[in-house]
């Protein structure tokens, strides 16, 4: 399997389980790595063969905008169904950042990494 990769997608979302993150939000990092068969999309200059990065930027985007949720593990669930709906795309692994996360410790970085694939 190819793969097609976008990391580092920023986007303001309203999700956890404390009132102030509903409220307020905060920015989540998405990475996403999908796996498919890159070369009819090659071997005939196809976009449609493949799939089109832009168009799942936007998607993704927006679910982490729309409805909230309380976890993150739930909205990487989420974004692997979206980025699973594209046909070309057999398996996912998506990481959701959430580097603003309400921990009383000085931390880096939350991350849940989820890896789905067609049945």
């Amino acid at each position: 399997m190819d793969t097609v990769a976008l990391h580092g997608l920023k986007v303001l979302g309203h999700h956890g389980v404390f009132a102030h993150e509903r409220e307020e939000g905060q920015i989540f990092v998405i990475d996403l790595v999908m796996r498919l068969d890159t070369a009819p999309a090659a071997a005939g200059d196809d976009l449609a063969r493949t799939v089109h990065y832009g168009v799942v930027a936007e998607e993704v985007a927006a679910v982490v905008s729309g409805e909230p949720v309380d976890l993150i593990e739930t909205l990487a669930q989420r974004i692997a169904d979206t980025c699973l709906g594209h046909e070309a795309v057999q398996e996912v692994e998506v990481t959701v950042h959430k580097p603003d996360a309400p921990i009383a410790v000085p931390f880096d970085d939350v991350t849940v990494t989820i890896t789905r694939r067609r049945p």
